[in-house]
């Protein structure tokens, strides 16, 4: 784990938690008072989340990612964040410790999000045996996590270049 990795989660940990739970409190309560303190409870909190996240033990990482995702994104539906989450420091860290929460497979274009590559370069790499397909469709999320957890240098594909 760099420091700026931990640097950028926790920054963008802090964001989600003050934008999701604290200011619709500062909204309900009609004041800052009350959330003051709750506010600077998530930035001392979103440091110790973002070691947990990024550090060695995979089950503390897993139930820090639930929590975090219930926690942020209520809703009585599957988790299904867009893509564009997937490339936040948040949803890298997720991704790497957990998968997709709550899915067995993903469509290519979910992939090709958590990977950081084209959808072009999911089907290369299920063609080539890298990724596994679901049978239901798309690929698995744990081949997609498996990937994410090799070295960067076995990961780039041969001759293929990211965009």
């Amino acid at each position: 784990m760099s420091t700026a990795e931990h640097v950028e989660l926790a920054r963008e940990l802090v964001r989600l938690m003050e934008t999701r739970i604290a200011d619709p409190l500062e909204i309900l309560f009609e004041s800052d008072d009350q959330v003051r303190p709750i506010r600077k409870r998530l930035r001392i909190e979103a440091e110790v989340w973002a070691a947990q996240l990024l550090g060695p033990d995979d089950k503390l990482a897993v139930r820090t990612a639930a929590r975090l995702i219930a926690a942020a994104f209520p809703s009585d539906e599957p988790f299904d964040p867009p893509e564009a989450w997937w490339r936040s420091a948040f949803g890298q860290a997720v991704a790497r410790r957990a998968g997709h929460p709550g899915a067995a497979a993903v469509p290519y274009a979910t992939a090709a999000a958590m990977l950081g590559i084209t959808r072009q370069g999911v089907h290369d790499l299920v063609k080539r045996a890298k990724l596994e397909r679901h049978p239901d469709g798309g690929v698995t999320t744990e081949s997609v996590r498996a990937r994410l957890n090799q070295p960067k240098e076995q990961r780039v594909p041969s001759g293929h270049h990211h965009h």
